[in-house]
């Protein structure tokens, strides 16, 4: 297969993806993986400082993220 095949069939350029929870392990891999196929990645979790370092990674790798402090078992959150 094409490179230009599979980048057209996962791309997700242009697009704005939060996920829940990645400042952890499986969350964190998650972020890693869409912002490679093109996304913006927001990561969202408690923890300030595991959130820096996760976007920090992401754009190591090339891609664009940012951090959003969420805790979800806060409704206000």
């Amino acid at each position: 297969m094409s490179d230009t095949f599979l980048h057209r069939l996962f791309s997700l350029e242009g697009q704005n993806v939060l996920v829940i929870g990645g400042t952890g392990v499986l969350g964190g891999a998650l972020a890693e993986g869409i912002a490679q196929a093109g996304a913006h990645v927001i990561i969202a979790g408690r923890s300030a400082e595991r959130g820096g370092e996760r976007v920090a990674a992401i754009e190591k790798l090339g891609g664009q993220a940012s951090f959003l402090p969420v805790d979800v078992s806060q409704r206000g959150s």
